[in-house]
């Protein structure tokens, strides 16, 4: 763990254990689960903290609470934070290195205000099938209506979790959609995406498709050419995917945002690649820079 950070562990009046991390940097609650990387966290309501948001990962319900420069992780134990979360949060990743890179590479204004602007942004490092299967239903949708399906096909194939704020689920496996049929995907009003969550199912689950061999590829070209044999699973699908599942720090999605920006700020041709190492992470503060302050300037 890195040696800069202070760390506690406790059990709170509800009898939930926690981990509580002090000193850490370049982190902001309320910007790595609101830049459009995850669909299952949101505000707790009521919160004695500064910021705090709760949400399933890992087949488990935890809360990130922030004051300052101090994270509380409701739900995690001694055993669990260095293997799971500290990693799933990104704490572990050299951001100060990342973010010189970054601005290594590029003299452009906007990009400097961006990195500035979005300095608390983190990449989650999510559970590979459930980040496939939810840029899949994110397709031509807006963020509430891909939280409600992802909700939908969670409680009605996954596994039950008990959790402070009731019952929660678990993202289902690919067998478990499988076995569930695509009938059942429409019935759950996936629309033109049920055929494309089945058809990913189908070739996880038979091993046509090895999400471990995906993130083993040599380059994120290939990882994406692999996830592209998936029926729905185009250029921008894959990049998220890579980006937000597997580490892949050089994929760079392009949406409607990301185009706005590259359009206003870059001039053409604009290359990615020219972004370097962490092109994934530059578009993330170049996206949430455009979401909450470009349109004011």
């Amino acid at each position: 763990m890195n040696n800069k950070f202070y760390t506690e562990f406790g059990i709170n009046e509800s009898s939930v254990p926690y981990a509580r991390i002090c000193g850490v940097e370049y982190f902001s609650t309320e910007a790595v689960f609101d830049c459009g990387q995850a669909f299952r966290f949101l505000p707790v309501e009521g919160s004695a903290h500064e910021c705090e948001y709760g949400g399933v990962a890992f087949g488990r319900y935890i809360s990130v609470a922030q004051d300052g420069d101090t994270l509380t992780i409701y739900g995690a134990t001694e055993d669990d934070l260095e293997k799971i979360w500290i990693p799933y949060l990104g704490l572990d990743f050299d951001i100060d290195m990342a973010r010189n890179d970054i601005l290594s590479r590029s003299d452009n204004p906007a990009l400097r205000e961006a990195v500035e602007y979005g300095k608390g942004i983190r990449i989650l490092r999510q559970e590979k099938w459930e980040t496939l299967c939810s840029f899949i239903i994110s397709q031509n949708n807006n963020i509430p209506r891909i939280r409600g399906l992802i909700g939908t096909i969670s409680k009605a194939l996954g596994n039950l979790i008990e959790t402070p704020l009731g019952e929660m689920y678990s993202f289902p496996t690919p067998e478990a959609i499988v076995d569930a049929g695509v009938d059942a995907l429409r019935e759950m009003k996936f629309g033109f995406r049920a055929p494309y969550i089945y058809d990913a199912a189908t070739k996880v689950a038979s091993g046509e498709i090895d999400l471990e061999a995906v993130a083993s590829a040599e380059t994120t070209s290939e990882a994406a050419e692999m996830l592209m044999k998936i029926k729905g699973v185009g250029p921008k699908v894959a990049a998220c995917t890579l980006l937000f599942g597997f580490d892949r720090t050089d994929a760079f999605p392009v949406d409607v945002w990301v185009k706005r920006v590259i359009e206003k700020y870059f001039p053409a041709p604009f290359d990615a690649a020219s972004l370097g190492a962490y092109a994934g992470l530059a578009q993330q503060y170049l996206f949430y820079y455009e979401r909450y302050l470009g349109g004011q300037k």
